[in-house]
């Protein structure tokens, strides 16, 4: 159970522990090119989610760290435990993107559309970063929820890819406290209303880009299989907002970013990752119990 704050409620579960797993997936054997099942349109999402993980998940880290001086030790614990997970993320799509680009695909305009949005998010005040990165981390959060929940969002998925992509999730939900805290702890002289405000026009922005960028990319490694036009778009949006509908199923999910006493933990899905931690050595244990706040 999380620790109440007299004034905001939830937190980050005290008894919870970060666990860097150094997973390596897919060396062996060539990966189709329609990996999920023969599917185009899945393989297309997917490969223009990881297109973004690599520059995307440096920047995570670079934004939080900015800000490490503010946490207390527990907190920085976690930072430490983020930090190791998503550089080990970073690796692993490199080399899940090195296989979508042996297969064929060019990813290039995708990860350059990345780096713009990110340069952009850099020319501001390190905050905006941050306040980015707390939206973007409960977006990855909440994908990683749902495609645990619903083993058919990677039924029928190449075996390796689709355990990298479950390994993932699990590194996601386990962190997913790890910016919002930084935030709440690099905010906590701001006052309330405008700490709120902030965060929900940046998650408002992330949104659009984020949906609008995915949507484009995907789009365009479809364009690169020679499938364009309605034949591209329409079975693409119904993969993402019909059935499976992946991007459907976590609108609840985002609507409660923009709630009073939101946290990401107010909803402790531990049981989704239940069993990952017993084969690893390295864990990052939490220290004495603290209070954070959530707002």
């Amino acid at each position: 159970m999380g620790v109440a704050s007299l004034e905001r409620g939830s937190v980050t579960p005290t008894d919870l522990t970060i666990t860097p797993r150094d997973r390596r997936f897919g060396r062996e054997d060539r990966t189709p090119r329609w990996w999920h099942g023969g599917n185009p349109y899945r393989s297309a999402l997917y490969n223009c989610l990881s297109a973004t993980f690599p520059k995307g998940e440096a920047f995570f880290v670079e934004s939080v760290r900015q800000f490490r001086e503010a946490a207390d030790e527990r907190l920085a614990g976690e930072i430490r435990a983020f930090t190791t997970q998503e550089v080990i993320h970073s690796r692993e799509h490199l080399a899940f993107n090195d296989r979508a680009a042996d297969a064929g695909y060019d990813l290039a305009p995708l990860e350059n559309r990345v780096e713009e949005r990110l340069a952009l998010t850099r020319s501001k005040p390190p905050i905006v970063s941050l306040a980015a990165t707390m939206a973007l981390e409960h977006f990855t959060a909440i994908l990683a929820h749902e495609l645990l929940k619903e083993p058919r969002h990677l039924a029928g998925a190449d075996k390796e890819s689709a355990d990298l992509w479950r390994w993932h999730a699990v590194e996601e939900i386990e962190h997913k406290g790890v910016a919002y805290d930084t935030w709440l702890a690099a905010t906590r002289d701001m006052p309330r209303a405008k700490r709120w405000k902030i965060k929900a026009l940046v998650m408002l922005y992330v949104t659009r880009n984020f949906v609008v960028d995915r949507t484009a990319g995907a789009l365009e490694l479809l364009r690169q299989d020679g499938i364009t036009g309605v034949r591209a778009w329409a079975p693409l949006l119904w993969e993402m907002w019909g059935s499976p509908g992946v991007f459907r199923k976590i609108f609840g999910a985002w609507v409660s970013f923009f709630l009073p006493r939101f946290h990401p933990w107010n909803e402790d899905d531990r049981a989704l990752i239940a069993g990952w931690d017993s084969e690893y050595d390295y864990r990052q244990e939490p220290p004495a119990r603290r209070v954070r706040a959530a707002g």
